[in-house]
């Protein structure tokens, strides 16, 4: 029989709507067609069958014996075909499970990283992890224009009403000089005895996070000196070697610097930094922010 060789999924779609309501006006209102159009294609598919499988007459509508002995292949078909979009949508589904992850420097700390996603992974099998390095003039890390989903971020994040966080590690401040500073030959300092060096700080637009290392909150109210701006590591080693100012350093970022003619020293009087995973608060309830916020709570538990 070639000529069934063409038959659409939708004409059987149709088939089996009529034989279930044996009504067409009923099946073309289930089916958000016009009756006319139902009939039409009915009797289209009638004629590529070579077959009647509706009887049409004053008491309604029946199926004739070809209709009957079609019904319950259709019916196989439909119940197949759907199997398989819904399969595709799975692999789509998949596909555009990927979770973006934002920083503006590495994490490092002992290997969070790999633990997070070893983590998430598990958590997570079909999910795809992409890192992405975001300047230092974007404290969010991406989160405010939408290019990533997550980010590791330095606290405090400006507009922290519309994202939600997780601490991820808290950690020290220390103070950076070049290895030529009087100040250098210390063991510890006194936040008192920098308040009027130079200090290198971060884009106007770090907002909040330019405050933070600068140590506004510390200083009582006397406006911090900038001896330069800084938008990289590499752009803060450079201004420490030409000693252009020195600066505040979280504990687990001092290796970053410390390369040559820089130190750290412990510095008392400042708050601890904290680094957190965050997110928009809009996007809490996506399982894939939730499962990474998760493998964040786990490795900082131990857990």
């Amino acid at each position: 029989m070639a000529m069934t060789r063409d038959v659409h999924v939708r004409d059987l779609r149709y088939f089996v709507a009529v034989a279930e309501e044996l009504h067409f006006t009923r099946a073309a209102e289930k089916l958000y067609v016009s009756q006319p159009a139902l009939s039409k294609q009915i009797r289209a598919l009638e004629r590529q069958l070579g077959a009647e499988l509706f009887r049409r007459d004053r008491q309604g509508v029946t199926l004739t014996a070809a209709g009957t002995a079609l019904l319950p292949y259709a019916e196989r078909v439909l119940a197949l075909w759907a199997e398989g979009a819904s399969a595709l949508a799975e692999v789509s589904a998949a596909r555009r499970s990927t979770l973006v992850v934002g920083m503006s420097t590495s994490p490092g700390r002992g290997g969070l990283l790999p633990a997070i996603r070893s983590r998430f992974t598990a958590a997570c099998p079909e999910a795809d992890v992409r890192l992405r390095q975001v300047g230092w003039d974007d404290p969010t890390a991406g989160l405010a224009d939408g290019v990533t989903d997550v980010a590791f971020v330095w606290l405090p994040l400006p507009d922290a009403e519309r994202h939600d966080w997780t601490v991820v590690a808290e950690e020290p401040r220390l103070v950076a000089f070049p290895d030529s500073h009087p100040l250098a030959a210390r063991a510890e300092v006194d936040f008192a005895d920098l308040v009027d060096e130079p200090f290198l700080a971060l884009p106007p637009d770090a907002g909040p996070l330019r405050d933070h290392w600068l140590a506004l909150a510390e200083r009582g109210g006397r406006p911090p000196r900038i001896g330069a701006e800084i938008a990289s590591t590499e752009e803060t080693y450079e201004a420490l070697v030409a000693g252009l100012g020195i600066c505040l350093v979280a504990a687990g970022n001092a290796h970053l610097i410390t390369l040559g003619g820089v130190t750290t020293r412990p510095v008392h009087g400042v708050s601890p930094s904290r680094y957190a995973l965050a997110w928009r608060r809009e996007n809490g309830g996506r399982p894939l922010v939730r499962a990474y916020a998760e493998a964040c709570r786990g490795v900082r538990s131990g857990g």
